[in-house]
C-alpha cells in the first residue's frame, strides 16, 4: 500500500472516531437534559410545635413514576398514615372547612381526582413504618401523581399522621358507628382512620 493510501486510510479511522465521540457525547448531554428538566420537589416536615422533623424528596422518571424518599424522626413507634394533602398550608393548629379545631387541618382532605374514596386517593401513599428508636426511612415509586400536580395553585401538603392507615378495607362484618349499617363509616372513607395530623410540611418546586 502506498503511502498516500495509508495516509488516507489513516485520516477515515480519525474522521470517524472523532463522529462516534461527538455522537456519545450529544446523547449524554441529551440525558443529563432530560435528568435536569425532570420535575422535583421536596417538603420539609414540622411537628405541631414547629420542629422540623423530616424531609420528602420528589424526583419524576422517564417512565412517569415519582420516586419518593422520605425521612423523619421523634415519631411514635409504628406504622402512621402517610398522605398527600389537597392545600399547600400547615398551621397548628387551625380550622377545618367544617369549623372543626385540630394540628394542620388547614391542608385540607387528601389529594384525590373526582370522587375517589380512601384507597384509590391519588394521594395515597405506602404507610410509614417507625422504628422503636423513633426514626423512619423509606423509597418508593407511585404513578398516582405528577409532581407539577402538586406544585400548581396553592400547592399541597405532605402528611403524617398519629395512626396506622386501614386503607378503607373494612369487611361487611362490621358496622358503622356512624349509619349502624354494615361496613366503612365516613371517616373510614375519607381519611382511613389514620387519626391525628403530627408532621406537615408543603411541597415545593425544586427547580
Amino acid at each position: 500500500m502506498s503511502k498516500s493510501a495509508k495516509g488516507r486510510l489513516m485520516l477515515a479511522a480519525v474522521a470517524a472516531l472523532t463522529a462516534a465521540v461527538l455522537v456519545a457525547t450529544a446523547g449524554a448531554g441529551s440525558r443529563d437534559k432530560q435528568r435536569g428538566g425532570a420535575e422535583s420537589a421536596s417538603a420539609k416536615l414540622r411537628n405541631a410545635d414547629g420542629r422540623t422533623v423530616g424531609r420528602v424528596k420528589l424526583r419524576e422518571n422517564r417512565r412517569a413514576t415519582v420516586r419518593v424518599n422520605v425521612r423523619a424522626r421523634g415519631l411514635q413507634p409504628g406504622f402512621h398514615g402517610f398522605h398527600i394533602h389537597e392545600s399547600g398550608v400547615c398551621e397548628a393548629p387551625s380550622k377545618s372547612s367544617e369549623g372543626e379545631t385540630g394540628d394542620f387541618l388547614s391542608a385540607g382532605g387528601h389529594f384525590k381526582r373526582g370522587a375517589q374514596e380512601h384507597g384509590e386517593h391519588a394521594g395515597d401513599m405506602p404507610p410509614l413504618f417507625v422504628r422503636r428508636n423513633g426514626r423512619t426511612r423509606a423509597t418508593f415509586l407511585i404513578d398516582s401523581y405528577r409532581v407539577r400536580e402538586l406544585t400548581k395553585g396553592d400547592g399541597s401538603a405532605i402528611m403524617i399522621h398519629a395512626g396506622r392507615d386501614n386503607a378503607g378495607n373494612i369487611p361487611d362484618r362490621y358496622v358503622s358507628s356512624e349509619s349502624g349499617k354494615p361496613g366503612p363509616d365516613e371517616d373510614t372513607l375519607a381519611t382511613g382512620d389514620s387519626g391525628d395530623r403530627v408532621a406537615c410540611g408543603v411541597a415545593r418546586s425544586r427547580r
